[in-house]
């Protein structure tokens, strides 16, 4: 029997693992709209509202490297249905929940499962996949298609869920969901097997508490004031403990992440344009369904409704073109020039007015920058995998997981503080609020222009002979 021969269920896999990836960006959006439902409930605070969202997105973005490393380690698979496991668990507890602190315990626990499947889930495609370059394209026009429509459908979903079920169900949901992927996973996932290693426990501690103090900083800088002594402290630590994070890696001799991958052609300069991009789109999304609900005064589920378009036009150019762009021009030329379409969307979206309208305001722009991810994602996320060597794979997941999901927490928090600065605080003043939004989106713009100007001048079209993303552009050409 050929061992090289690709897994003849590698299709169905797939379906699994884009299924994970959904549910994993499902989970952070999901619960929006039932906000207010899950205050009267529960007895939130105004302030501590908030941590219903950051509390899941502080676990995933904090443990995503030590989940690419126990995948390495322990194999892709087993850490995959671990974290569905857990998953499931953390949603159980959270749907269940009588007081917040149980429910803040519950969305901890759903993000650190998160933070297991994201990146197992990246190595399982490329194992499943990395016969073909051709076929890896279109696997990661599936999987990278899974995203915004997790988003999109975690809007959805809770504006439906809230309105005519139950909040509870917007945690709930994830059980037989992921009972389903577990059942599945056990049958059409490749088996993988573990290899000797330590796990760096210190260095987990510290990135994670990097990680963790910077997101919470950052998140609460538009509350406390950038300046404030809290903010200041917050950032500080967090900056003295990815120093001692860096300062760790340097010397332990099996490392949670060894610093040398940043020396492989292309990793760093892709990395940082997928932390950038995560910035510039999640925002954009965030301010976009605030203006769609308190400035042209949609419903939760008209809002959801709305998105959908753009969400449609990102999964049908993924999976049905974005391959074919990547084979004339190459991943560089399709990237910088998805960064630039998304770019230009979002800056259409300066000009949303108080009085606007959905089709005159919002649907040409949203369906520009879903043209400019269709393109950007996909090639940004190949060359942050598959540079870096096989063995490292894993690694390499977490890392680009990281990146992305740490963007998007500092981008969306510091582009509130502009909203805020810009009158976005002003509830019931439309005039104020799209003020506000316009400082969030010109914020957004500029992001993205900057991560084009970063591919542009940084990522290597093609790299050495060592270099993966080489070999799979040869093989897309052939």
């Amino acid at each position: 029997m050929d061992t090289n021969a690709p897994d003849p269920r590698r299709w169905w896999a797939l379906l699994v693992i884009a299924a994970a990836q959904f549910m994993v960006i499902m989970d952070t959006s999901i619960i929006g709209v039932a906000l207010p439902e899950i205050q009267q409930a529960v007895g939130f605070s105004q302030s501590g509202l908030s941590w219903v969202f950051n509390a899941y997105v502080i676990a995933l973005g904090g443990l995503l490297l030590l989940g690419g490393r126990l995948s390495d380690l322990f194999g892709a698979r087993r850490i995959f249905i671990m974290g569905f496991a857990i998953l499931v668990a953390g949603s159980l507890l959270a749907g269940l929940a009588q007081g917040s602190n149980v429910l803040l315990a519950g969305r901890v626990i759903q993000g650190v499962g998160s933070a297991l499947i994201a990146p197992a889930a990246l190595t399982l495609l490329m194992t499943l996949f990395a016969h073909d370059g051709r076929e890896l394209t279109k696997a990661f026009a599936v999987f990278g298609a899974a995203a915004p429509a997790g988003g999109t459908a975690g809007v959805f979903l809770g504006g439906v869920i809230t309105e005519w079920v139950d909040w509870r169900w917007v945690f709930l949901i994830n059980i037989p969901m992921g009972l389903a992927v577990l059942a599945a996973s056990l049958k059409l996932l490749p088996a993988s097997v573990a290899r000797r290693g330590s796990v760096d426990v210190l260095g987990a501690v510290t990135v994670t508490g990097a990680l963790s103090l910077a997101v919470f900083g950052i998140v609460r800088a538009p509350d406390l004031g950038w300046t404030s002594l809290d903010t200041i402290l917050t950032l500080s630590v967090a900056i003295a403990l990815f120093a001692g994070f860096l300062l760790i890696q340097s010397l332990k001799r099996e490392p949670l992440m060894p610093l040398r991958i940043f020396r492989v052609p292309n990793l760093a300069a892709a990395n940082l344009v997928m932390a950038l991009l995560g910035a510039a789109w999640v925002s954009m999304w965030f301010f976009l369904n605030l203006y769609l609900q308190q400035v042209l005064g949609y419903g939760a589920f008209e809002a959801g409704a709305a998105l959908l378009p753009m969400t449609i036009t990102i999964m049908v150019l993924m999976v049905g073109g974005t391959s074919r762009v990547v084979t004339k021009l190459g991943f560089k030329a399709t990237l910088v020039a998805g960064l630039l379409l998304l770019s230009a969307g979002i800056g259409l979206l300066t000009l949303v007015r108080p009085e606007g309208t959905f089709l005159a305001d919002v649907l040409p722009a949203t369906l520009i920058a879903a043209l400019g991810m269709s393109l950007a994602y996909i090639p940004a996320m190949l060359l942050s995998i598959s540079s870096a060597p096989a063995e490292d794979g894993g690694l390499a997941s977490g890392i680009v997981n990281t990146t992305y999901q740490v963007g998007s927490a500092f981008g969306l928090a510091v582009m509130t503080a502009f909203a805020s600065a810009a009158g976005a605080d002003q509830i019931g003043n439309a005039g104020e609020l799209t003020n506000g939004f316009h400082a969030a989106f010109t914020g957004a713009a500029t992001v993205a222009l900057v991560a084009a100007a970063v591919a542009l001048v940084w990522i290597r079209e093609a790299a050495h002979a060592q270099s993966g993303t080489e070999q799979v552009q040869e093989t897309i050409a052939a």
